[in-house]
């Protein structure tokens, strides 16, 4: 292989692959990045078995071949050269890679390229086409409410978020037992029908990815144990998370059994709860409690060790007056994943003990196809 090309080129395309690297491989040749140089491109793969990116960029192939380098060490190597333009040459020496650029000259020591498991573009049983910005919207409202990558021993199901297709129909749903949040899109095109489990992370990586500032088109490829995302000159792959996503319809509160519907502002409803839990996240469950009555909402909080914070706001409250308590991350949360000014709390009222312990659903006038849910703390 040998290859003249654009630094510029290559970083961006670096930065994008070595999020595929291992920190700690299973194997040594997982740690290189996989080139591929022919028909005046240059292919860039990575690869840690959970996840896989391949990213393509133009390049002035002297000699077309295949090499692995270090990805770490390639990365970091790039990024430090004097001149635009670079050349990376496997043929003069033997498991050994030249990179010159301007005045700069650098040796690193090739790898296998037998031993690395390269990507091939899956067929998949299912595809469609979405907006770049239709897909971000999708995962900004819903990845959030998954269960942390680290506590994926507890229920590895819930670090991932559900993806629905029912014809035009494309619904993400994300969980962590107490909260969901629920978001739906319509596509250009019928898609067909699936359900799968996907990565919160790798979603998250796509948004990251996403960075046009044209609207283009992302094409999604489903198999039943792997989802691949390929926009422009990116093909990014994960496997999805094995077992049955839990029928989460069932524990949407219906609107018309509300006994309590308040409206406020987004801004200064997550403003206060923020402030409140100032006091309150010192606490393992950083309760914030809420009371609603006529025209107005009252936060308080309180620690023992700590002290107390109380605010009240304007809101318009319909219905009985109530009061509940909630982990304040979780409606923070909510807050930030809206697009609307104001907001709208759905109560279904307090129990036979005068408790209100049914989930509170969280709704945005602007936006019919979402909903967040989200279960209230015991108190007492």
């Amino acid at each position: 292989m040998n290859i003249s090309l654009s630094r510029s080129d290559l970083m961006t395309a670096l930065q994008i692959v070595s999020k595929g690297l291992s920190t700690k491989p299973q194997t040594p040749i997982l740690s290189g990045l996989y080139l591929n140089a022919k028909d005046g491109n240059l292919e860039l793969q990575s690869t840690n078995y959970e996840l896989g990116f391949i990213v393509t960029i133009p390049a002035e192939v002297h000699a077309a071949g295949t090499a692995v380098l270090p990805g770490k060490y390639l990365t970091e190597v790039i990024r430090k050269l004097p001149a635009e333009e670079i050349r990376i040459d496997t043929e003069q020496t033997n498991a050994l890679a030249v990179i010159t650029s301007g005045t700069a000259r650098f040796t690193l020591r090739t790898m296998e390229t037998s031993d690395f498991p390269v990507l091939k573009r899956m067929e998949g049983t299912l595809r469609f086409t979405i907006k770049d910005r239709t897909l971000a919207k999708l995962i900004k409202k819903s990845a959030f409410a998954c269960l942390r990558e680290e506590q994926r021993d507890r229920r590895p199901i819930f670090t991932g978020c559900q993806l629905e297709v029912e014809g035009k129909t494309v619904t993400l749903a994300a969980t962590n037992v107490h909260r969901l949040a629920v978001k739906s899109e319509q596509l250009e095109k019928e898609a067909g029908q699936i359900r799968i489990i996907i990565p919160a992370k790798f979603l998250e990586e796509v948004t990251r990815t996403i960075s046009s500032e044209i609207p283009s088109d992302i094409e999604i490829v489903c198999s039943y144990n792997q989802v691949s995302v390929s926009f422009e000159n990116i093909y990014m792959t994960t496997r999805l998370i094995e077992g049955a996503f839990p029928d989460y319809r069932k524990v949407i509160p219906k609107e018309e059994t509300a006994r309590t519907q308040v409206t406020l502002s987004t801004a200064e409803f997550a403003a206060a709860v923020d402030r409140a839990s100032l006091i309150s996240r010192t606490d393992q469950y950083n309760i914030v409690k809420l009371e609603f009555e006529r025209g107005l909402l009252h936060i308080t909080s309180n620690s023992p060790e700590v002290g107390e914070a109380e605010e009240t706001i304007e809101a318009k409250v319909e219905g009985y007056e109530a009061t509940i308590a909630f982990n304040a991350s979780y409606l923070i949360d909510a807050m930030k994943s809206l697009d609307s000014d104001t907001c709208i709390l759905s109560l279904q009222g307090a129990n036979e003990q005068g408790q209100n312990l049914s989930p509170m659903t969280i709704r945005e006038e602007a936006d019919p196809d979402y909903i967040y849910v989200v279960t209230p703390v015991r108190t007492h």
